[in-house]
């Protein structure tokens, strides 16, 4: 049974007070009408300030649509965001648009903080900094929208009416609401949270009073506190008109995720009326073989589908109104950097047809009547929403928010494909700037490591790759090579993929192969100066540009998000449990003196030749990691400079910070790849810095 504490928390202030209308702000969230201009270079605010439907990056497949389409499959709503660095907040709406395109969009509600995703790391609870999908919910007779709001740190269930009369919150939960449906009749919202949070939260504070026990619940580079364990998932039904709450029922809670979703790829799958359906599965024994397409029959046949359409890269699919034709959309082509739409009558000896073939990225796609409503981007378009045609591939644009970046001057955009030393598909887009004239060659940055969708920072998006093109940069952004497991005989789980890939730093090995190769292209074009190419990175990113300036002397100058896995660190800084699942995977730990296991990967044992310049902008949380990094190339006088965020996770998520990291590796590149400074006289510190850094460099052995 639910506590009446718990369910009176969460009702409480239904009965308080009358219901208020939502605060408008941010009026100029929706895009302003174009106006005749010329084409002006791109700015790092012209970035950050990108309207977003959904979450940022393109390279997130398999997750929730962040589309609701309405019952009758004429309108749709989503949420908007924009940053806003000077106030170091989010602008965010409901967005209401006429699929038919006779109305402009709506504004049914303004307010609320950006939402982030938490996942679990070993058991415990941790905040990625990633934005997470909130996907608006129509009630059936199409008068209603529920979504997800969150104010003053708390997100709660909020509901607005579709025809633009108001906006009100529904619950009042102690602790975030994680997802939400209508119910059946669309009278009730059923939702999920965890109430078990604000007691977990009461016990470690109890605890502190007598000193917590240091175990495995900590993760010093988060925090010197326990991190608060996973709870259960509970799910609740309450009527928005009278506030009353109760326990949901077992159908109630089928309408909803009980399970944590959070960052999760969503294997894709359909059901058909009559009871068809459709889903994949691995092709093999390995966690890392294709999938296959499969469609289950009411009386249990299984329908392979053999054609080459279906050789893996599925990300979703559909059956038609009658059930008898499945529309599937897949990655393919070279390291699966196109995409393709599918129609297919499963038991009919005919191969899928194709509809569309696109080297757009399709995110989020939903029925809309009898057509799919997708968001859509390239390197050079950001997102934007798209309906199209599943009988014949026609596509038209339904809404852009971005309606500015028209009158942007961005430069030309190639992509290129490679292999590797072991043979492994790679690919990346080469960024040139505006203007750019044939047999000069550019001092050129590398960003890591997907290469999808519109072109902004790389993954953690902190490497402005368009601003850096306007300011006279080459710009290669790539796309990571598969695991190097993937390239291995007899691997069949997990523990295998890890295995083969840290064997001899293997997979690092790969990926350095791609690094090169992809490199090396673009120099033998003349484009790239082999003497002035700088490496940045975040994450998997991070650790392959760390990997590259120890093994190679590619680069001039790097800049890193996230730092480091190094002899002490490691297993010291990330906690009891992070130290065990390091040391299964084959890590040593740290009391055994490893160095010929680590020479090959840590900067601080090669700390003596680690000359090229690095900048570090790290958050908080993570570093911790990075000190015996730091303190190491510092003690042997190498250029190196370090900044901490504050607040801020593995994906940086404040608009402020992330304007600022913007700034200073646009600087820091130009100061050592072109010698070049900003004159703008609050930056003048830096610089001094920096030529601190540099004098010291010339005045080194190795650069006499």
């Amino acid at each position: 049974m639910v506590s009446t504490r718990v369910l009176g928390a969460i009702a409480a202030a239904n009965f308080a007070a009358l219901p208020a209308p939502a605060l408008a702000a941010c009026d100029d969230l929706l895009p302003p009408p174009r106006a005749a201009a010329a084409k002006r270079p791109v700015t790092p605010d012209d970035l950050v300030g990108l309207r977003d439907i959904g979450q940022p990056d393109g390279a997130m497949f398999g997750q929730p649509s962040p589309l609701g389409v309405s019952p009758g499959g004429t309108k749709a709503a989503f949420i908007l965001s924009r940053a806003d660095p000077k106030t170091n907040s989010y602008c965010r709406a409901l967005v209401v648009i006429d699929l038919s395109g006779s109305e402009g969009p709506r504004i049914l509600d303004r307010g609320g903080e950006m939402i982030t995703n938490t996942t679990l790391a070993r058991g415990l609870v941790v905040d990625v900094g990633f934005p997470a999908i909130v996907t608006p919910a129509w009630s059936s007779d199409g008068r209603w929208i529920a979504y997800l709001r969150r104010d003053h740190g708390v997100t709660q269930v909020w509901r607005a009416r579709a025809d633009g009369r108001g906006a009100w919150r529904v619950t009042r939960s102690e602790v975030d609401v994680k997802t939400l449906a209508w119910s059946g009749e669309g009278k009730r919202l059923v939702f999920v949270s965890q109430p078990g949070q604000a007691e977990a939260a009461d016990k470690v504070a109890r605890e502190g009073r007598g000193g917590w026990l240091y175990d495995a619940r900590f993760a010093p580079n988060y925090a010197m506190r326990p991190l608060l364990p996973d709870t259960p998932r509970r799910a609740f039904s309450i009527d928005p008109e009278s506030g009353e709450v109760r326990s949901a029922s077992a159908a109630e809670k089928a309408l909803v995720a009980m399970e944590d979703q959070s960052g999760a790829s969503i294997a894709p799958q359909a059901a058909a009326p009559g009871g068809r359906r459709a889903l994949t599965e691995r092709s093999g024994a390995s966690p890392l073989a294709p999938l296959r397409l499969v469609v289950e029959e009411r009386g249990g046949e299984r329908i392979v589908c053999s054609a080459k359409a279906c050789d893996g890269g599925f990300t979703a699919m559909w059956w038609d109104r009658e059930g008898r034709d499945l529309i599937f959309l897949r990655r393919e082509g070279w390291a699966k950097g196109r995409m393709g739409l599918y129609r297919w009558r499963p038991g009919e000896a005919a191969a899928p047809r194709a509809i569309l073939r696109t080297g757009n990225v399709l995110l989020g796609c939903v029925m809309a009547g009898t057509s799919l409503l997708c968001t859509s981007e390239n390197a050079t378009t950001p997102r934007h929403l798209v309906m199209i045609d599943p009988d014949t591939g026609e596509t038209r644009r339904a809404f852009d928010p971005n309606l500015q970046f028209r009158d942007i001057a961005l430069g030309k955009v190639e992509r290129l494909h490679w292999k590797n030393d072991v043979g492994l598909e790679a690919r990346g887009d080469l960024v040139l700037p505006p203007g750019y004239r044939p047999g000069v060659r550019l001092p050129m940055i590398v960003v890591q490591y997907h290469s999808d969708g519109f072109l902004r920072g790389g993954t953690g998006d902190e490497y402005p790759i368009h601003a850096f093109a306007a300011r006279g940069f080459a710009v290669l952004s790539i796309e990571r090579a598969p695991f190097v497991a993937a390239s291995r005989p007899g691997i069949r789980s997990w523990a295998d993929v890890n295995a083969a890939n840290l064997e001899d730093w293997a997979e690092r090995r790969s990926l350095l192969s791609s690094l090169e190769t992809g490199i090396g292209m673009v120099v033998d074009r003349g484009i790239a100066d082999p003497a002035r190419i700088g490496i940045t990175g975040l994450s998997d990113g991070s650790s392959s540009a760390r990997f590259a300036l120890i093994n190679t002397d590619l680069f001039a100058a790097a800049a890193i998000s996230t730092c480091c896995m190094e002899p002490q660190s490691i297993t010291t800084y990330g906690g009891i449990a992070y130290a065990e699942t390091m040391e299964a995977m084959g890590f040593p730990p740290a009391s055994r003196d490893s160095p010929d296991f680590w020479r090959p990967y840590s900067m601080a044992l090669n700390a003596s030749r680690m000359d090229v310049p690095l900048l570090m902008q790290l958050a908080d949380e993570e570093t911790l990691l990075a000190l015996q990094t730091f303190t190491a190339l510092r003690e042997a006088g190498q250029p190196v400079e370090m900044h901490v965020f504050p607040g801020e996770h593995h994906i940086k998520w404040q608009p402020a910070h992330r304007r600022a990291i913007y700034e200073r590796n646009l600087d820091w590149f130009a100061f050592w790849l072109q010698g070049r400074r900003d004159t703008d006289p609050g930056k003048a510190a830096q610089y001094r810095r920096w030529q601190v850094l540099r004098e010291a460099r010339r005045e080194r052995p190795s650069h006499s």
